[in-house]
């Protein structure tokens, strides 16, 4: 684990690819997008990798949720274009949607992070530095992962590691219609709200690509790595073979 100081920034020894998404992708695209990832990172033909982008409506299940969380009939969320999938994360079910930024780091654990406990303190860390710019007091909870407020749970996060590479990864809700987290109980929590910076900053809410500039930054000098932003550079033959014609 690295100091929460906010001013400290670790030298950066190691390059990340970041890899930006404009449109929703539906969670199934993610998935496989991630899968895809993780074994070209695994074999070392890519260097760590980190996804950000938002999904389509989608309720997903992590390996310890419980289906009592989710309040709605499958009637009812096809009614509202909400879909439910397994996943393999770790915890219980949540809500991702349009306004939600979603990061997938694809790092290689043990190279920079110590162990897992070590990363997912990284990823709240990321998250509290990241509230903080925009003026959002965010801390972490005992016993419980994620980024807090005093009006409710800002960031989740549910992560997976296959042969030391991590996949899944956090949500960030930036201005995402909230209404979603009333279909289940978020991450098995009974009567803990949900918040986003839309709720948290009012008319000052920032856009979804300016939190996702903070987000990169923090991720380079919190996880030490020097970023290569795509779409933006030039992307190498690897990167355009595993994810084609997401990069135009």
């Amino acid at each position: 684990m690295i100091s929460s100081h906010p001013n400290e920034m670790p030298s950066l020894s190691m390059t990340a690819w970041a890899i930006c998404f404009e449109q929703p992708l539906t969670y199934a695209e993610g998935v496989r997008l991630q899968d895809a990832l993780v074994a070209a990172r695994s074999t070392g033909e890519i260097p760590d990798t980190v996804l950000f982008l938002e999904h389509t409506p989608v309720i997903t299940m992590g390996v310890r949720s419980s289906a009592r969380h989710i309040l709605l009939s499958p009637e009812s969320l096809a009614q509202q274009g909400i879909e439910v999938a397994k996943s393999s994360r770790g915890g219980d079910v949540t809500w991702h949607g349009p306004g939600q930024l979603v990061m997938y780091p694809i790092i290689r654990l043990g190279e920079q992070e110590t162990d897992a406990r070590g990363y997912l303190y990284n990823l709240e860390e990321i998250a509290i530095r990241t509230a903080a710019d925009f003026g959002v007091t965010a801390f972490r909870r005992s016993g419980l992962t994620g980024a807090w407020t005093t009006r409710g749970k800002l960031a989740a996060i549910g992560i997976r590691l296959k042969r030391w590479v991590t996949f899944h990864g956090m949500s960030f809700n930036v201005s995402p219609d909230l209404s979603g987290f009333a279909a289940i109980v978020p991450c098995g929590l009974a009567g803990e709200p949900v918040a986003s910076l839309k709720i948290l900053c009012g008319n000052a809410c920032p856009t979804l690509p300016t939190v996702r500039e903070r987000l990169t930054a923090h991720f380079s000098a919190v996880c030490r790595r020097d970023i290569q932003r795509f779409p933006g550079d030039s992307p190498p033959p690897e990167l355009v073979r595993l994810l084609g014609p997401y990069l135009y």
